[in-house]
This record gives structure tokens, sequence and C-alpha cells, in this order.
């Protein structure tokens, strides 16, 4: 009898041992969050819902929404950067571009005071921190909550050339 059940742990462990490294691997590797595609609506350029701010972060890439208006002078100035950065960098970061004339209430909550204004979160979703001493943190403005004291925007007024923010982005973790 101990024999016939010394038998059954031989093999039955075993298998437990299979079952329980496979279920381990398709959890590790199972993707919970969106699928990153070059076809992907949320990496449309031109924003025409909401930002749901949670859901772009679940991607892990870093992230530029910037605040404009079609007929603004400066914005208008960007458009062209914010269009090849938007097409090159498919999948490997996300850059949005809000028309705030159009869409006034999607700018709610952020802190746009003027166009435009781009705003920053790096690969895991936290406001982007500019390394110090760095010509680009100088022009970047730092956002806290007043209840938590936590950092919960890192922005940028003005425009931006095409090499201010890939180095930006670079910081924030874009892989290329």
């Amino acid at each position: 009898m101990d024999n016939n059940r010394m038998k059954v742990f031989k093999i039955v462990i075993p298998i437990f041992i299979v079952i329980a490294v496979v279920g381990i691997y398709f959890a590790k590797n199972i993707d919970n969050s969106t699928t990153i595609t070059k076809d992907n609506p949320d990496f449309e350029l031109h924003v025409t819902d909401e930002i749901d701010l949670e859901h772009l972060k679940s991607y892990g890439l870093p992230i530029m929404i910037d605040f404009g208006a079609d007929e603004c002078a400066p914005c208008k100035a960007m458009a062209p950067v914010l269009e090849k950065l938007n097409s090159d960098l498919q999948g490997k970061a996300i850059i949005v571009f809000v028309d705030v004339w159009k869409y006034p209430e999607f700018a709610q909550g952020y802190p746009v005071t003027l166009i435009p204004t781009q705003i920053f979160f790096d690969n895991e979703g936290n406001p982007y921190k500019p390394e110090k001493n760095n010509l680009l943190e100088q022009q970047m403005k730092l956002y806290t909550s007043k209840d938590t004291n936590q950092h919960t925007f890192t922005v940028h007024e003005g425009g931006m050339t095409e090499e201010m923010i890939l180095d930006v982005l670079k910081n924030m973790g874009l892989k290329e």
C-alpha cells in the first residue's frame, strides 16, 4: 500500500509542479494592459474625447499631452513636430494634442494657463522629474497636490522643438 502511494506521489507531484510553472509563465506573460499597436486609437494625435489618463498610463510608455489650439500661432509652429513625433514614435511613446479652443472641457483638471502647454508622464505613469542642472529643468514647472504634497504634474509652457521633446521623452524612458 505504501509502495502504491509512493508511485502516486511520484506521478502527481511532478504534474503539479509542471502545472504551477506553466501557470506562473502565463500569469507573468499575459498582457493585462491594452495592446500596443500602431493603429490603436489611443495613439492618435488629435484628441476628440476626454483623456483617460489612467488608461494611457497602463501602456507603460512615456506620455506627452500638448494643450494648444489649431489657430494659435505657436501651436501651428509646433504642429509638424507633433505630427512627426506621433508618427515616428507609435508604440514607443504617447503624444497627443488637445485643441482647448474646440474642447475646453478636456483641459479641466490640468494646470493649463496658456497655450501651448505640454504635460509629461514617464513610462511608469509618474509625473516627469527633470534631471537636475538640465536646461529643460529650468523651463519646467512642477505641480504638487495641496492635500498630499505629492508631485502631480510636470508642465512646460510655450513651444518646444523636436530635439527638446525627444530629450524629455528619452529621460522618461523612451526606448528607440
